[in-house]
């Protein structure tokens, strides 16, 4: 019987008549009652009893491919010889699969003698032929060995002994897995397979088996007091720091010094750092094709519309091409950025050793990617137990030469497997990313004192404190416009009139000239030389810094940049300090008597008491007893959504009305989006709005897209808010954290978004360097070794499929971005008619494909029922049209395939669920919600109106629906909505939106399309709330926060290419409810397909 019928359309009468004579012969050949099911989904893989089942999964996924044998199903197969290929469509690979001639063990060898081509073979290949030395070339020959040479004997599944140990070496980085705990789990699995197999017994010999692809590393000695390091002709054979005189070797106690005849001991080194080059490394990267592309998105696919998203879009990057027009043409050309700070190795407060990682990201890489993991390099590693210091130049000396050389119009030459094709590869170094200590020991500039200040310099405003004795930073009236009222005189500033300008910005150039004469001696020893303080007072210098032999640093407009990570921690510590609620009140006698000393505010001053004390009269800041319980019942109510950051009540103490333990993410959680929320109704209305301003600002500066146009305005809105400060608080909160607000603007005009310059990334790196310590008595040895393994691990993962790399982490929604239920399935078949009747229509009415119908069926009964009002014929639309639509349409073979499975209706059997994923959020119904300790049941859905503008929904998700219209599976939200009327949603004087939850309404609107659907949370209003006494105890009102879909940022690009079933906004129609004005029109569903995406003739059929 010919069996092209098979793969033909499957509405056709051949494909159904060929279906049933199918299920006649597979129910002649039953194995055991069952059935193997021969669809392009199970692929005889699955076995079912009935036989209806196959049926419909046939007309629903198609044959699977080739099967024109039905060798599962009673016929017997014909096996292919030897040499015979099927189809010169076919992979050359495709013909060793089910080959069973070879079972010796041993890889097949192609006629010229070299190894079956395969993406890490051939990697291999490559790496031999580039070999230097003999030495090489034989490891790189084991490791070829070890490529072809089987897992155990007759293994038929082509597992090699390198491609298995690889992927469980990728494993244990991943998880974070002992060397022990490995080498166990490595002798349980050699127990467990065949006798005679090659797995590796010991953790030792799994990682020897890949070191033959492990890049240099350079282990230098260093003087204890960071003077030198022992290298270079100078250096390299001294026994002793020249500097300081301390010996280079650490002495032993037991040493009996050179005695004849015996052998020396092998001698420790005083102090140690490792260099890892970063030359090969870049060449290693360009030898992977998609490291290879993806290095030059930046200037191939970046998105380019006047938008910051990337430091490619600052001004910085656009000033670099342009005075270095060679540098700019290539770009494959690597621009670093640079970050260093210290980290405890061992994890714990009571060790004071501190280890200094210098790590580097690459800039040329999607935003996605430049601070992932796998592309963060650590060129250098320093010995602890005690930083480095100002003398970190010592250390950075390696990598400023290899930059010095990637630098020069020669470049050094590397391949680029992407464009087949050798290159002179040219870097530079774009910036640098540290916290404030590490700032001032890399630019060498004394960021504490009265010139503290990268940006103001010696124009930096500073007056010191003799009470609370710090130094201050105020005066931020000079960076208002120029004819700003503010700046004249008044009451609030002394009377005095601020006229002064903004500090101008300082070239590279004017800096270089202010640092090139400066002689410095490295060390802490005898010996070291040091800048001298100037009138008592910290030099503004304190070096001229290592980076400024770099020919184009004087060129950079921002060589360091200000973390704001920290900063945001230091502000939100600042501030929950003075309101009282965080530590020891910052608000105390020091901070009062200092205002006295400056004779400013006179009912802030101090009153003496008896005994010495003193009464400090209450502040407009200062939160009594009653506005605290307030805050934090406020604060306790708090559940936020799944993955967007910790539980609230993990953070604060409700007994002592405190938080704690405050973590850098928590801060910034606070200062972005919670802050504002929890102060409403307990502050003063002018330092409630100060707040207020001061947090959307930092939550404007956080976002990963920013409106170039903005930034002057939201430069002048943070410059407010300092200088408010200053009538609000005293002197003492205006430490240099507070100040440096005012430069942060500049900086992401310059180096673009702020999330892609601060020091999260590293600090993540860190916590990841800190789980390969497992020598407590070596820790940076430690550090170094799994570091080289996993950059090896890295590399060779690249060319094995279905292995992912372990440094770009897969987001919990991968997989689920289309939609995907999660907890609590269940199938019910019993339902309201009327809802269900809804939900078919809110499908409907989404789709490009039936908007046509929509419109005729509307007119259509517009004019049978003439003389009704909109609301009737709305009503008598939605309730008639499905049927109508299902009529229209029977017997009508020439519609799209897609069109007829959704006019022949959903199953009547829907799947519920209690938890849902979809575009990158978590779902829950109200009731799940109750259960958890997480907030996912609150939605927002925007609708068009009938003239063009927009209006939001607010609601609470009941119930979650998975509509089934064959091959497609539909999912909707049955929710609760607010009135958009009569007080249900408002938008006040800050901006914040608040919705009154006991307003419902459209009840004859219940359903949304998931797809449609963006989070938010709510949290109570405090302000709405009736006082004591009088009114409800519970706050009317709750505040809407919006939450972020928690994707890795490509996600974002590739959802909105994804596959769409013609399902798009519909044309507005007449509601009998008060949306009327606001149909919901929503943007392009994209539905999902959990099935094939093909229709079968039985969809036409039921038409019929």
């Amino acid at each position: 019987m010919d069996r092209q019928w098979m793969y033909a359309d499957r509405r056709s009468k051949e494909f159904i008549d060929g279906v049933h004579y199918f299920l006649k012969v597979a129910e002649a050949s039953r194995q055991r009652g069952f059935i193997c099911c021969p669809c392009n989904k199970c692929k005889n893989q699955k076995e079912y009893s009935a036989s209806r089942t196959i049926h419909f999964h046939l007309f629903e996924s198609g044959f699977i491919p080739s099967y024109n044998y039905w060798t599962s199903h009673g016929e017997q197969g014909v096996e292919m010889e030897e040499e015979e290929v099927e189809d010169d469509n076919i992979p050359d690979f495709a013909q060793y699969v089910g080959f069973e001639g070879n079972q010796t063990g041993e890889e097949e060898i192609a006629a010229d003698g070299n190894d079956v081509a395969d993406d890490l073979g051939q990697m291999l290949q490559d790496a031999r032929e580039d070999c230097e030395s003999e030495k090489e070339a034989h490891k790189l020959d084991k490791m070829l060995e070890d490529h072809r040479t089987s897992l155990y004997p007759g293994c038929e599944q082509g597992h090699k002994k390198l491609d298995t140990t690889l992927e469980l070496l990728q494993w244990k980085a991943k998880n974070g897995v002992s060397d022990k705990a490995f080498g166990d789990l490595l002798k349980l699995v050699k127990n467990i397979l065949p006798g005679g197999n090659k797995l590796p017994e010991t953790t030792y010999e799994a990682k020897k088996i890949v070191c033959p692809l492990g890049l240099e590393v350079h282990k230098i000695h260093a003087c204890p007091n960071d003077c030198i390091l022992y290298r270079g002709e100078e250096y390299e054979n001294l026994e002793a720091c020249p500097v300081c005189k301390a010996l280079r070797y650490k002495i032993r106690r037991d040493d009996p010094g050179e005695v004849d005849g015996q052998l020396t001991k092998k001698r420790i080194p005083a102090k140690v750092m490792w260099y890892f080059p970063i030359i090969p490394r870049l060449r290693r990267l360009f030898r992977n094709k998609g490291n290879a592309r993806m290095l030059r998105w930046h200037a191939e696919e970046r998105q380019q519309d006047g938008m910051l998203r990337h430091p490619a879009d600052g001004s910085q990057w656009r000033n670099i091409d342009r005075k270095f027009k060679e540098f700019g043409k290539d770009a494959r050309n690597i621009r670093f950025g640079l970050s260093t700070d210290g980290m405890n190795p061992f994890g714990e407060m009571s060790s004071g050793h501190s280890t200094w990682p210098v790590t580097m990201c690459i800039y040329n890489l999607p935003p996605w990617l430049c601070m992932k993991r796998k592309y963060i390099m650590m060129p250098i590693i320093i010995q602890g137990p005690k930083q480095p210091g100002n003398d970190i130049d010592v250390y950075l000396r390696p990598l400023v030469e290899d930059l010095k050389q990637l630098w020069k119009k020669e470049g050094v030459p590397v391949w680029d497997e992407d464009k087949q094709e050798e290159f002179n590869l040219r870097a530079l170094l774009f910036v640098t990313i540290n916290d404030w200590p590490a700032l001032s020991n890399l630019s060498g500039q004394s960021n504490k004192g009265y010139k503290a200040c990268t940006h103001c310099m010696d124009e930096t405003e500073s007056t010191y404190l003799k009470h609370c004795r710090k130094v201050v930073y105020m005066g931020h009236r000079r960076f208002l416009a120029a004819n700003h009222p503010v700046r004249k005189k008044g009451k609030h500033f002394e009377h005095k009139a601020d006229h002064r300008t903004k500090p101008k910005h300082r070239s590279g150039k004017t800096v270089f000239a202010m640092v090139k004469d400066l002689n410095v001696v490295f060390g802490k020893g005898p010996g070291s030389q040091h800048i001298e303080s100037e009138d008592g007072h910290a030099a503004m210098w304190k070096k001229n810094s290592i980076f400024w032999e770099l020919p184009y640093w004087e060129f950079l407009d921002v060589c360091y940049a200000i973390d704001v990570m920290h900063l945001t921690k230091n502000l939100c510590v600042n501030l929950l300090g003075f309101l009282g609620v965080y530590g020891k009140s910052k608000d105390t006698l020091e901070a009062r008597n200092d205002l006295k000393h400056m004779e400013q505010r006179d009912d802030l001053h101090p009153e003496p008491k008896e005994k010495g004390s003193h009464y400090l009269s209450p502040a407009s800041y200062t939160l009594s007893k009653a506005k605290k319980e307030s805050m934090f019942e406020c604060l306790e109510s708090i559940k936020v959504p799944s993955g967007y950051s910790t539980n609230i009540k993990r953070i604060i103490s409700t007994k002592e009305k405190k938080f704690t333990n405050l973590k850098s993410h928590d801060c910034h959680v606070l200062m972005t989006q919670l802050l504002p929320v929890v102060i409403r109704g307990i502050l003063p209305d002018n330092v409630q709005a100060t707040i207020t301003k001061l947090c959307a600002f930092m939550n404007a500066i956080s976002q990963k897209v920013i409106d170039l146009d903005r930034l002057e305005a939201l430069q002048n809105e943070v410059v407010q808010c300092l200088v408010s400060f200053e009538l609000i608080f005293p002197p003492s909160f205006f430490n240099i954290m507070t100040h440096l607000l005012c430069h942060l603007v500049k900086e992401i005009r310059i180096l673009g978004p702020m999330y892609l310059h601060n020091m999260f990334p590293f600090e993540r790196y860190m916590g990841v360097l800190k789980k390969y310590v497992r020598n407590r008595a070596r820790p940076e040895a430690s550090i170094a070794k799994g570091y080289g393994t996993e950059e090896v691990i890295e590399f060779c993962v690249e060319f094995i499929e279905d292995l992912r790399p372990i440094g770009v982490p897969e987001s919990r929604h991968e997989g689920r971005l289309r939609g995907k239920g999660t907890l609590g399935r269940k199938a019910i078949t019993t339902v309201d008619n009327n809802l269900f009747r809804k939900a078919h229509f809110t499908v409907l009415q989404h789709s490009s494909l039936v908007a046509p119908y929509i419109e005729e069926h509307l007119a259509l009964v517009r004019a049978r029922n003439i003389g009704k009002s909109d609301a009737w014929i709305t009503r008598h639309h939605i309730d008639t049209f499905p049927a109508w639509l299902r009529q229209h349409l029977m017997g009508n073979e020439s519609i799209n395939q897609q069109l007829a499975f959704l006019a022949r209706g959903p199953s009547g059997s829907i799947a519920t669920f209690q938890g849902y994923e979809i575009n990158g959020y978590t779902f829950y119904t109200r009731a799940q919600d109750m259960k958890s300790t997480n907030q996912n049941s609150d939605v927002r859905v925007d609708a068009m109106g009938h003239d063009g503008t927009t209006v939001t929904y607010y609601g609470a998700i009941e119930d979650i629906w998975e509509l089934d219209y064959g091959p497609l599976k539909v999912p909707l939200f049955r929710c609760q909505w607010v009135r958009l009327t009569g007080g249900g949603v408002m938008i006040d004087d800050s901006g914040m939106t608040t919705v009154d939850l006991n307003k419902v309404g459209y009840s004859d609107e219940p359903f949304v399309l998931a797809n449609d659907v963006t989070q938010v949370f709510f949290v109570k209003d405090m302000s709405s709330k009736g006082k004591k006494g009088r009114g409800p105890d519970e706050p009317k009102r709750q505040v809407v926060l919006p939450v972020r879909p928690r994707l890795l940022h490509q996600h974002l690009d590739v959802f909105g290419r994804s596959i769409s079933l013609g399902l798009s906004p519909s044309p507005p129609l007449p509601r009998a409810n008060p949306r009327a004005d606001a149909a919901v029109s929503r943007r392009r569903l994209e539905l999902v397909i959990l099935a094939a995406a093909s229709a079968s003739s039985a969809a036409a059929a039921s038409l019929r």
